[in-house]
């Protein structure tokens, strides 16, 4: 089956500047494909000319293994840039002038408003709307026509944590329902919380690229990071530096935060401890985070 998305050595310089180094990746149907990168990385640029809004320099882009046509772009539902509706119109006029232009999807205006929680507000004008609302609505606007294929280009950002947490919801419905999801992001925790499949790209460059649970593994050290407590941290900070199997330990944020080699396992530290006279009343084997690898790979969150 071919790819959903399929882009190879995408390259894209705005005169002496390379913004895209030769990219290449493929996007299986169904999945949550996030493209996350610092601030200035190429995401947006990527995003551009797989929806032929920017042309590339070099390296080509198929969609379910055809070259990019007005009728494959139909049928891709898109979010990026700043929504742009008409302000003193209802939610469901701009919608409906959103169907006009794209000559499909009428009958889905109810339907749409439904599936992001707007059809109650459906007749308020759009500049009553919060900013979240104002992001569900195109998003609504991106599925007229229902599209299997949905291309959104940071669709939570300016939000607060309700409309963070909205928009994700949201998306995690929209992939329930088996829409495969291209998303670019600098929010390291929204991509861990809805995708299925990342590419991290710094300057241009193509980092890495995986499913979440493979980007993690590949990039794990050799170490484990755990956390343990007790009544005494200060003497527990003590034992736990004398402990066969610790590399490093500190005290924050209420516990000891211990990174350890992996042969030292939750249960024999455990053991150690009691041994050493401390019962602890914490002990946490901590997962490492797509954060953590994030700075591994990229040394830093932001290009400016």
């Amino acid at each position: 089956m071919a790819a959903v998305l399929s882009v190879q050595n995408l390259t894209k310089f705005y005169g002496s500047i390379q913004a895209l180094k030769e990219v290449s990746f493929d996007v299986a149907k169904g999945s949550v494909f996030g493209i996350l990168g610092p601030n200035g990385s190429g995401k947006t640029t990527l995003l551009g000319i797989v929806m032929d809004v920017l042309k590339p320099t070099s390296g080509t882009y198929r969609f379910f293994g055809q070259e990019s046509n007005a009728g494959i772009r139909k049928d891709i539902g898109t979010l990026l840039e700043t929504p742009n509706f008409y302000h003193y119109l209802s939610g469901e006029r701009n919608l409906r002038i959103a169907a006009e232009i794209k000559q499909r999807g009428q009958d889905q205006i109810d339907d749409v408003l439904k599936k992001v929680n707007l059809y109650q507000r459906r007749h308020s004008k759009f500049s009553t709307y919060s900013l979240g609302m104002k992001q569900r609505l195109a998003i609504a606007s991106a599925l007229l026509g229902n599209p299997d294929v949905l291309v959104f280009d940071e669709p939570t950002n300016g939000l607060d944590p309700v409309g963070i947490a909205e928009i994700r919801e949201l998306i995690k419905q929209l992939a329930a329902e088996g829409k495969t999801i291209i998303m670019a992001s600098h929010i390291l925790d929204e991509v861990e919380k809805v995708c299925t499949h990342v590419a991290i790209i710094q300057k241009g460059d193509l980092k890495t690229v995986g499913t979440v649970s493979e980007v993690l593994s590949k990039n794990a050290d050799a170490t484990i990071s755990i956390e343990i407590g007790a009544d005494n941290n200060e003497q527990l900070l003590v034992v736990a530096k004398q402990l066969p199997g610790v590399v490093r330990a500190h005290v924050e944020e209420g516990c000891v935060k211990l990174v350890c080699e992996p042969s030292l396992t939750a249960k024999e530290l455990n053991r150690l401890c009691f041994e050493n006279g401390i019962v602890l009343n914490r002990l946490v084997q901590q997962r490492k985070s797509l954060e953590t690898t994030f700075l591994e790979i990229t040394g830093n969150v932001s290009e400016q």
